[in-house]
């Protein structure tokens, strides 16, 4: 069985949620896509059940303190595991791995940095690029941020089932090779388009539930989940962001609450 457990759903400045990341599962293989902004993300991975030890696949997107932070307390928690075997495999673009690597440089002690150069092997990933985490083939893909660099990927499980990950900001048509008729697409939806004047995702450069089912409507993609909300709708979020997306995608649309695990 394949599948996702959502860490966390939110977007960067949330207080009652955590910071969207989540992990991918097969039967022999767990990738952990991001950890959020602190050491929050061991609060998240006990309750979720997973242990230290048991990761060895990060794929961290871009360095946004939200994303790249809690990427900082995995490498320290990995560092000094008592009995942690094999390696920890990080993924990234160049600036996520100077990041990472100047951040752990300046604060970990001279002991965990001996064991970080021990058991973290850091990948440099270029787009388009595609290369094995145990049993899933992944292809990371640029966004083409205004922003910040950043990386999506495609993933290609055994059982032939395709996950896309857009990342969180909204989709680039370049990309539409790797998206396109995937069995899952994950997609950014900061908040209802009903609430635009509100959360002015636009200005934020993110988009909208109403946005991310016109998408998953034009890339004919057969499940649709959306991540990395604003949080203060978040007891009617889960019915009204589905329904705005319904507008215009009729496939399945999974609106994710914190911790909450996914079949795909």
């Amino acid at each position: 069985m394949n599948k996702i457990t959502m860490l966390g759903t939110g977007n960067a400045t949330v207080t009652h949620i955590y910071n969207t990341c989540f992990t991918l599962q097969t039967s022999t293989t767990l990738l952990l896509v991001d950890a959020g902004g602190g050491n929050g993300i061991l609060t998240q991975l006990r309750k979720a059940d997973i242990q230290i030890a048991d990761i060895h696949h990060l794929f961290v997107t871009h360095s946004h303190t939200d994303h790249v932070l809690g990427v900082i307390w995995v490498i320290r928690m990995v560092a000094q595991c008592k009995g942690y075997e094999g390696k920890l495999h990080v993924y990234g673009n160049d600036k996520v791995m100077r990041v990472i690597r100047t951040i752990i440089d300046m604060i970990l002690a001279k002991k965990q940095l001996a064991k970080v150069e021990e058991r973290v092997i850091f990948h440099e990933l270029t787009d388009g690029e595609s290369f094995d985490v145990g049993d899933i083939r992944l292809t990371c893909f640029d966004i083409h941020s205004t922003k910040e660099k950043q990386y999506g990927f495609r993933a290609d499980l055994p059982d032939g089932t395709v996950l896309a990950c857009l990342g969180d900001e909204p989709y680039n048509p370049l990309n539409r090779q790797h998206i396109r008729y995937a069995d899952w697409m994950m997609c950014e939806a900061f908040c209802l388009y009903a609430d635009r004047d509100t959360f002015k995702p636009y200005e934020k450069n993110h988009s909208t539930a109403l946005d991310a089912g016109k998408l998953a409507a034009e890339l004919d993609v057969k499940n649709l989940i959306l991540y990395h909300t604003e949080e203060k709708t978040i007891a009617t979020r889960k019915q009204n962001y589905t329904r705005e997306a319904a507008q215009n995608f009729k496939g399945r649309i999974i609106v994710p609450d914190d911790l909450e695990e996914i079949e795909v």
